[in-house]
């Protein structure tokens, strides 16, 4: 009969054996984790080995293993031709609907073949059923012929081989996209028609002024640097003077020509928030700013001159972008100095707008840079020797769209045209 404690083995015994010693478990973790790292580097190592021998590996799996970002999750709301009656709140992509509706009418207005009676239709009865039988085989068949079927055989298969706003919106090369902001809708420009006016815009007049005892008198005049035409007048709250209202100031510089009135917000004497007033009568626009950073704090900053900057709006492709894309527009002149190499760029991604100034330079490439390459991976035409250099001048901030106002904000009780925080769904911008 066998003592006590030497019957079977217990059901963890063909397992490491975890020691009582809290030094010796630490010793056991980190060869076990440096074993495993160790195989994890020999199968990388590998994997390169052999795709140095086949680029075309390498190409699959870069192509098979794309980071699902947010951007890349990216959903629309459904909307049809008509979308551009709707109210800001949409997300809908403007020049998809655009793009849509002209191949509709150019499907329309395509002049009939031989054969093709007036309504369209196919040629014959038998024709009919043959394509009737032809969807009902299956996918087989369909992935068969689908190489060697015209697109534009038939009215309305064109729209349908169209690539929807899901598959361009987590296309990588369309990633950063210029604005056309030609493609307002006909809806949004007669709500607006300060913005979207036909007549050439004028050269802007823009008043800064600060909230009721602020300290950001230094951050108000670097606005002054940054927006072209602009003055800043401090908004003072002295016990004995008069507190002007946002109506009033508004009221006060419209009267003497400015087009645009910009207050600045302070929450613990860093910049919180920016209004903008497009006058005389509005809309307002509230955005908050984060990440502040002055021209002067940046690594390798230069010193802006007093040209007039160009303007680069990208990814503004909803109503409500495109409205906020003419606001931007509104505050820099048409016609830039391009003597000045300055730009101003306002880069929208994931409703988050970045603010960035830079001067640029170009100069011959040099030995150690890497051709430049389009959006289909392929080097540029063209610019095969000549590089562009950057200098950033600054400040650096992020705006973020809050609200938008029909007119000039009130004390209370203001009517809005757009509110933020009303959608819960990540993966929908608004912008």
């Amino acid at each position: 009969m066998p003592r006590k404690g030497q019957g079977r083995p217990p059901p963890n015994s063909g397992l490491e054996i975890k020691p009582a010693n809290k030094l010796r478990r630490q010793m056991q973790h980190i060869k076990r984790k440096r074993s495993k790292d160790s195989t994890r580097r020999a199968e990388r190592y590998a994997v390169k080995k052999e795709e140095a021998k086949n680029p075309n590996l390498r190409t699959e799996r870069l192509r098979r293993n794309v980071p699902l970002t947010l951007d890349r999750k990216r959903v629309w709301d459904d909307a049809d031709s008509d979308a551009e009656d709707h109210g800001l709140g949409l997300s809908v992509d403007v020049e998809r609907i655009k793009r849509a509706k002209k191949d509709e009418e150019d499907e329309l207005n395509r002049p009939l073949e031989d054969g093709e009676d007036e309504s369209g239709d196919a040629q014959s009865d038998d024709g009919s059923i043959d394509s009737m039988i032809a969807s009902s085989d299956g996918e087989d068949n369909d992935e068969d012929e689908g190489d060697d079927a015209d697109p534009d055989d038939s009215r309305g298969r064109s729209k349908s081989s169209l690539p929807t706003a899901t598959d361009r919106a987590t296309s990588p090369t369309h990633s950063t996209r210029s604005t056309n902001l030609n493609l307002a809708p006909e809806a949004l420009a007669a709500k607006f028609p300060a913005l979207f006016s036909t007549e050439p815009p004028p050269t802007p007049k823009i008043l800064i002024t600060t909230s009721l005892n602020s300290t950001l008198h230094n951050e108000a005049e670097l606005l002054t640097d940054l927006f072209p035409n602009s003055v800043y007048i401090r908004r003072t709250a002295h016990r004995y003077s008069h507190k002007f209202s946002i109506r009033e100031i508004a009221k006060f510089a419209s009267n003497r020509n400015y087009t645009t009135l910009l207050v600045l917000q302070e929450d613990q004497k860093r910049p919180s928030g920016l209004t903008i007033v497009h006058l005389p009568h509005g809309p307002t626009f509230h955005f908050t700013i984060s990440n502040w950073i002055e021209g002067k704090r940046l690594p390798g900053h230069g010193r802006a001159t007093d040209h007039w900057p160009e303007l680069i709006l990208n990814n503004f492709r909803t109503p409500l972008g495109l409205l906020t894309a003419h606001l931007f527009r509104s505050l820099f002149p048409p016609q830039p100095e391009f003597e000045g190499r300055q730009v101003v760029t306002l880069h929208n991604q994931r409703d988050y707008i970045f603010v960035r100034r830079h001067r640029y330079i170009f100069r011959e490439k040099r030995e150690t840079e890497k051709p430049v390459v389009g959006t289909d991976g392929q080097e540029m035409k063209g610019a095969e020797g000549i590089r562009t250099g950057l200098q950033e001048l600054g400040p650096r901030f992020t705006l973020k769209l809050r609200r938008v106002d029909k007119g000039i904000q009130r004390v209370s009780g203001q009517e809005w045209e757009w509110k933020g925080g009303m959608e819960k769904q990540r993966t929908k911008f608004q912008l």
